[in-house]
């Protein structure tokens, strides 16, 4: 079978094009080619954080893949029959486990396989989602399509030295299900916060900073604070609601300053009133473009990656979306599949 060409340039150019097309290459068993990877980047090519998800994905799926080294601007990905595996990896870096996760969460339970995974690298780190968002807006939204896993964070791994440990166990998917996320009712917040070699009065100012923004806009919040242990100094907030039309998280992490995080979080949450955060928008394309049915969701904003994803998955699955402008502000996009995985 001829490979699918994929062109990194694309949209945003980044990672989340590789991410995208290698996981829906293993659920589908369509090769794929993607060139110009990472082409709109300072430093184009694959980085190391991009090369242990691809590894492990290919070990999974037993694909044969060509161009699996740093700085390479072309990929192809030819996979086959999926494994049940156990397996003890370690980026090395302070890498994002989380965008590995992205990769291996939907690939894994969509190709009917299982996963036990420990691994070894960065939980909270810069342009990617927090371990805690990944717990519980990933998880939680992914349940309602039929995709299940489990994370335990057992040791906090921040930029830049890393040495985070997340253990993971992924199950094959039963039975795939549309959603429709349209609107937020619940007015019912949580509030994580784990922190590392930081004084526990500035981190109290933040959480009642971000409390009381919280409070001004009708929220309610449950608060969980934890010191843990980490190699390196860090913080990490992540703010979250579900209910039946909404599954809405806002997290930041420490970064040379923690002034502002907590009002930042907090904001960034108030604002996402529809369906779904920017966050969760691209990364619930893979699944939902598996489904027959017409999946439905709101969000504030049609981010690059968001638009990606739609273009990424129309050319390997063929499923057709559509984005439609709300009058009181935000959009609705619908994806509907050609077929179940």
């Amino acid at each position: 079978m001829e490979p699918i060409r994929i062109d990194g340039g694309f949209g945003e150019g980044g990672g989340q094009i590789i991410r995208s097309a290698v996981t829906l290459s293993a659920i589908t068993g369509k090769p794929v080619e993607i060139e110009n990877i990472r082409k709109n980047r300072k430093v184009s090519g694959l980085r190391p954080q991009h090369l242990l998800g691809l590894k492990i994905l290919s070990k999974i799926c037993q694909a044969k893949v060509e161009g699996l080294y740093v700085n390479s601007t072309s990929l192809k990905f030819y996979p086959s029959q999926g494994l049940n595996l156990d397996l003890q990896e370690d980026i090395g870096t302070a890498g994002s486990i989380p965008l590995i996760l992205q990769v291996l969460i939907p690939a894994v339970s969509l190709m009917k396989n299982s996963l036990k995974l420990s691994i070894i690298g960065g939980t909270d780190v810069p342009w990617s989602p927090t371990s805690d968002y990944t717990k519980y807006v990933i998880a939680e939204a992914f349940s309602r399509i039929g995709i299940n896993f489990t994370t335990e964070i057992k040791r906090r791994g921040y930029y830049p030295k890393g040495g985070g440990l997340v253990e993971t166990q992924i199950y094959p998917c039963k039975k795939l299900n549309q959603i429709s996320l349209v609107k937020r009712t619940t007015t019912s917040t949580k509030l994580m916060c784990a922190y590392s070699h930081i004084p526990k009065e500035v981190i109290e100012k933040e959480i009642e900073n971000a409390k009381d923004i919280l409070y001004k806009n009708g929220f309610d919040c449950e608060v969980l604070i934890k010191e843990e242990n980490a190699v390196g100094k860090g913080c990490s907030i992540l703010i979250f609601s579900h209910d039946t039309s909404s599954v809405i998280g806002s997290d930041g992490i420490y970064q040379k300053s923690l002034s502002g995080l907590g009002e930042s979080v907090a904001k960034k949450f108030i604002e996402s009133n529809l369906g779904i955060d920017l966050c969760l928008s691209d990364m619930l394309v893979v699944p939902l473009s598996l489904i027959k049915e017409t999946s439905i969701f709101r969000v504030n904003k049609i981010t690059k990656h968001l638009e990606t994803n739609l273009f990424v998955a129309s050319k390997i699955t063929g499923c057709k979306y559509g984005i439609g402008r709300l009058d009181d502000d935000g959009f609705e996009v619908r994806i509907s599949g050609i077929s179940d995985a």
